[in-house]
């Protein structure tokens, strides 16, 4: 979270000249005390509030793409006409204000409601939803926005209250610097508010599509008009001796993270140099623990940011007193140490498994879904079965003449919302640019497209002075671009890849 956006700027309860606003930009003032943006689109000016819904960001810093502002810090997007939060990650609105024209001036005046949501939508008879993580709530939470008046109900396997904001696990949270009231998405009131049933604690063991219906494990059995499989991904556990090990841990929920920040462990061994795994190095870090990162790999993060973005990472973590012990395998953890299949031992009275993960797929292959390394899906997210969508970590999406099955967070709530949209007869193919950020210390790296592979790489900028977007490209094209310190880039590639616009992504990294 961000510390509050101070007041600053013209007061524009009085009125500012019109022209001071730039078309297609910002310009920031103050209305009774409150930091607000006017945005320009052509004839118009709309006033939003200055910090984004999500953590607080500074929206000035951002840009405008038609009528959407667009946040710098982690992408999510408003509707500057009445605030409402298009685009993840943000679960909550912003506020907005009435704008006055009087003739060569413009000024602020009422502050509006919050938007709410619309009403009318038709759809199914009932929505069941599998899964309580990023694309099971933001389906839940699409329908009811768009006026979806019929049930819904969301079943989550694992019972920790309210869906939770699973990347602070790994970082602020476990890093003892973000309160667990932080944590969750929203309250479990926001539940009972929008009569969205939540059940905690319950595995679905059966799909029964004939019947449309649902049977759970404490034999309760639900019908649907419309179903979403959004089951995510679980921590893969590497079968070695003593992986089971009461100081051993992978990181995936809250009760993990909550037990690690329990476990009295003061030298702490990450298995694996992966996204979770050094996001959880950091935190641990952060708590003055002793930390060696061990793994198989030679470098971190080498097969998705390539070599030199693996070696700043490492780098950055060497820097705040982390020790790497890279290219060799686990063999056996034990009370005190981990062995390795060279003979090396690494002391750790805790560990902590990043590993990678493994989609929960058992529920849609028994079901007869058509299933490959993930549930295959169409560009609308339905499944093999008309009436059934899969969304987030398990969904295998069309890209072209590939297929993709991406385990980002933003990427999971864009498909929760596409997919509600699509069962309530507003079809919207999902195309949306892929984003996630990682953050190591003080340092945060963006990364939007998707490589499945490279087979090139230009650096613009600097990664030692932590100013720099790294593009990658395969077959000549730029399809992903990583980026440190350029928040506006990482945005404008963003848009440049929506749109194809390879000269625009060009000129970003040139």
């Amino acid at each position: 979270m961000s510390e509050p956006i101070k007041p600053s700027g013209p007061e524009l309860t009085q009125g500012v000249e019109f022209n001071s606003v730039p078309d297609g930009g910002v310009l920031v003032g103050q209305a009774a005390g409150e930091p607000v943006l006017l945005v320009r689109r052509g004839d118009e000016v709309f006033a939003t509030a200055a910090g984004c819904g999500h953590y607080g960001a500074p929206l000035a810093d951002g840009i405008v793409i038609g009528h959407e502002l667009h946040c710098p810090w982690h992408h999510a997007v408003f509707d500057v006409r009445n605030g409402e939060a298009v685009g993840p990650p943000s679960v909550k609105p912003i506020d907005t204000w009435e704008v006055i024209r009087d003739g060569a001036r413009v000024r602020v005046g009422a502050k509006r409601p919050l938007f709410s949501g619309r009403t009318g939508a038709t759809g199914p008879s009932s929505v069941v939803i599998i899964g309580a993580g990023a694309s099971g709530d933001a389906a839940a939470e699409r329908l009811r926005r768009e006026g979806y008046t019929g049930s819904i109900t969301v079943i989550a396997r694992d019972d920790e209250g309210a869906p939770v904001d699973r990347p602070n696990l790994s970082k602020d949270y476990l890093a003892g610097t973000a309160p667990e009231e932080w944590i969750p998405l929203r309250g479990l009131e926001f539940y009972a508010e929008k009569k969205i049933e939540l059940i905690l604690g319950v595995a679905v063991t059966s799909i029964d599509r004939a019947a449309k219906s649902v049977a759970l494990a404490n034999g309760r059995t639900l019908s649907y008009g419309a179903l979403l499989i959004a089951t995510g991904a679980e921590p893969i556990k590497l079968d070695i001796p003593g992986s089971s090990l009461p100081h051993v841990f992978a990181l995936r929920t809250l009760n993990d993270s909550r037990a690690i920040l329990k476990a009295p462990g003061k030298h702490a061994v990450v298995l694996g140099s992966s996204f979770i795994g050094l996001e959880a190095a950091a935190s641990l870090r952060a708590r003055g623990i002793e930390v060696t990162v061990a793994g198989p790999d030679t470098r971190p993060l080498e097969k998705i940011l390539g070599p030199q973005v693996g070696d700043f990472v490492r780098s950055l973590h060497e820097e705040h007193g982390v020790v790497f012990h890279l290219g060799r395998k686990p063999t056996e953890i034990t009370a005190t140490e981990v062995r390795f299949d060279d003979g090396s031992k690494v002391p750790g009275d805790l560990v902590v498994m990043g590993v990678g993960v493994k989609p929960r797929l058992e529920l849609a292959q028994a079901a007869g879904l058509k299933v490959d390394r993930g549930v295959i899906v169409d560009e609308f997210l339905r499944t093999s079965d008309a009436n059934i969508y899969a969304a987030g970590d398990i969904a295998r999406i069309p890209a072209g003449s590939q297929t993709w099955r991406i385990e980002h967070w933003v990427v999971a709530q864009q498909q929760g919302h596409t997919a509600a949209l699509n069962m309530l007869g507003k079809p919207r193919p999902f195309h949306d640019v892929p984003f996630f950020w990682s953050q190591h210390y003080d340092v945060p790296i963006n990364y939007v497209g998707h490589a499945e592979s490279f087979d090139a790489i230009t650096i613009s900028g600097d990664l030692s002075k932590r100013d720099a977007a790294v593009a990658y490209r395969k077959d000549g094209k730029i399809v992903a671009v990583a980026t440190v310190y350029r928040d506006r880039d990482s945005l404008l590639a963003a848009d440049a890849l929506s749109r194809c616009d390879h000269s625009a992504l060009e000129k970003l990294v040139s």
